[in-house]
């Protein structure tokens, strides 16, 4: 995606607007990564005794599976890290090691009740050896990534983790409040089919947010679109609704719905179109003046439906 010089103007709460002289976003915030989080920390499940002529240790870290790799063709075992140092040849009878399956490993593996990999982030779940591997894949407390949309950011970490990381690093917009209203311009738009604005980000009802708005190609249509995603697992997303809005000229489009989890990519969440959609025509006409120039207010709310425990319904919590 192409990154393009882009003048954003944006307020939060009370629905106030401030124009921001042209400042070009994307030449460039440089910035050093901060060190990514630790998802793995310190496992301490691991195997200490070994088949074989000598007896070693096996690091914490070490996968089980890696202790089926080694029988060689005789039946003798050895561990995948004493493998590598014996030039793959069996130290018992000389014959090649391959990868031929050790079911009795495998069994003991099976046996095995492992803690998630992630429990230091939290999680306090134990499972067998390969129940565990299918776990840790959708495990609720597994490292989010970074949500930021105009870099290929590979920091992952907790969600107070990736705050500090979006504030510190990206320099985003932060913003406090559960209404906003940003005003997103650009001169010569019909010049750009792909670009991403600066990310922003919500704090609301003590959850995190960050508001998304890019221009890309829709079929043969240019369009814009603005989109929320939550700071947080998909559950919880559910539990919020939010609006935005967007007009001029006596005219205006509204979207309502969920956010979507930063689970799903920014792009996952815009190539389902789950978003206000407006199409670039569309965009400068609610812009006004001779259409040269993009200057749309996008305004939003965020609200939390709580559920009434007396009549069995939803209702929305509309408190700031």
């Amino acid at each position: 995606m192409e990154f393009d010089n882009i003048e954003c103007v944006s307020a939060s709460d009370g629905l106030e607007e401030d124009e921001i002289q042209d400042s070009y976003l994307y030449n460039h915030h440089q910035f050093s990564p901060s060190k990514p989080h630790s998802a793995t920390g310190n496992n301490n499940n691991g195997i200490n005794n070994v088949i074989g002529p000598t007896a070693t240790a096996i690091a914490p870290a070490t996968s089980v599976h890696e202790l089926l790799e080694c029988p060689c063709h005789n039946g003798h075992t050895l561990c995948s890290t004493c493998k590598t140092r014996v030039q793959n040849r069996c130290p018992t009878c000389r014959q090649e090691l391959g990868d031929i399956r050790c079911l009795a490993l495998e069994k003991v593996a099976e046996s095995l009740e492992l803690s998630c990999k992630y429990y230091n982030l939290g999680c306090p779940e134990i499972f067998p050896y390969y129940s565990k591997l299918k776990h840790e894949a959708i495990c609720n407390f597994r490292p989010y990534n970074c949500p930021y949309a105009g870099s290929e950011c590979c920091t992952v970490g907790d969600i107070p983790f990736l705050v500090a990381h979006l504030r510190d690093d990206h320099k985003v917009d932060m913003h406090s409040g559960c209404t906003f209203n940003h005003r997103y311009v650009k001169s010569n738009p019909r010049e750009v089919d792909n670009a991403t604005w600066m990310l922003t980000v919500f704090h609301c009802y003590g959850q995190y947010f960050c508001l998304h708005f890019e221009a890309f190609q829709l079929g043969m249509a240019s369009v814009y679109m603005a989109f929320l995603r939550f700071m947080g697992d998909e559950t919880e997303a559910r539990n919020y609704n939010y609006s935005l809005e967007v007009g001029g000229n006596g005219r205006k489009l509204i979207w309502e719905g969920t956010p979507r989890s930063i689970r799903d990519s920014h792009r996952k969440v815009r190539d389902s179109h789950d978003g206000l959609i407006i199409q670039r025509n569309m965009a400068l006409f609610f812009s006004g003046g001779d259409r040269k120039e993009l200057k749309l207010r996008v305004t939003g709310r965020i609200w939390k439906e709580q559920q009434n425990t007396d009549a069995g319904v939803c209702i929305p919590n509309l408190g700031t």
